[in-house]
């Protein structure tokens, strides 16, 4: 496994993690790469969305990389940050052994919120167009997704980017900026989330839907926030173990091949 760190902009503690499945047979496969954007309200990332997921990823036999993004910042630092990684993660696809077409954004609560806005708004910000638009995903896979600026919002992580600012609020509401461009998605909440209402993922899904852009959701009815797999691995009470939802990971990486 290629195990790297890759500083981007934004501080010392800005960077990309890999985790590069070397191929055993050497035939030089072409593997999906999923990007993971952990959660923790735009204030921290949780490593119980990072390493964890970037293995159990590796485990089906695709490419991980974690972003450790820009926190404590108005937007939109992160979402350069992200934007950068994938321009890296293009960058190396031949050395690396990457399937081009399935370069997957992945994001848990505030990191949902952050590949989402690649999704939507990858073409939309003059700071964040790459050349030759390599920073577009193929797709977006949604863990319990901080989504709206509005009513049912998560005012911690949309008062961290916006700082007050009502035009950037208005921006960050990503259920409004969906256009034709934004990629597939796949989306899971839980229906008793009470940190990021389910409505945040219905307002998506119901704006993906709008633009006919391909979603799969999943709302399964019990569990708290920031179950990340919902097992034993991961979690740090028993109320962190729902085996219904543990099933998430298997959907999606379903979800991936079959793009």
């Amino acid at each position: 496994m290629l195990h790297k760190r890759i500083q981007l902009g934004g501080g010392e503690n800005v960077y990309l993690e890999t985790y590069i499945i070397k191929d055993p047979l050497e035939n030089n496969r072409k593997r999906p790469v999923i990007v993971v954007c952990p959660g923790g309200g735009y204030v921290s990332r949780a490593e119980r969305e990072a390493e964890p997921i970037a293995l159990a990823f590796n485990a089906a036999g695709f490419h991980a990389a974690v972003v450790y993004y820009s926190i404590n910042t108005a937007y939109p630092a992160a979402l350069e940050n992200l934007s950068e990684a994938v321009c890296i993660i293009r960058d190396n696809a031949k050395d690396w052994n990457i399937d081009t077409d399935k370069v997957i954004v992945c994001g848990f609560s505030a990191g949902g919120h952050l590949a989402a806005s690649l999704g939507v708004l990858w073409n939309s910000e003059e700071k964040i167009i790459r050349q030759d638009k390599k920073n577009k995903p193929n797709g977006m896979i949604l863990s319990y997704p901080v989504i709206t600026a509005g009513g049912y919002a998560h005012r911690g992580s949309i008062d961290v980017l916006a700082k007050g600012n009502k035009d950037i609020e208005e921006k960050v509401s990503l259920e409004k900026q969906v256009g034709k461009d934004a990629p597939p998605a796949f989306i899971w909440h839980t229906f008793s989330d009470e940190c990021v209402p389910v409505e945040n993922s219905l307002l998506l899904a119901s704006a993906l839907a709008k633009e006919k852009i391909p979603t799969e959701l999943h709302i399964f009815p019990k569990g708290d926030h920031g179950l990340s797999l919902a097992n034993e691995w991961v979690a740090t009470s028993k109320a962190g173990i729902v085996p219904e939802v543990q099933q998430w990971i298997n959907m999606a990486i379903r979800w991936v091949e079959n793009l």
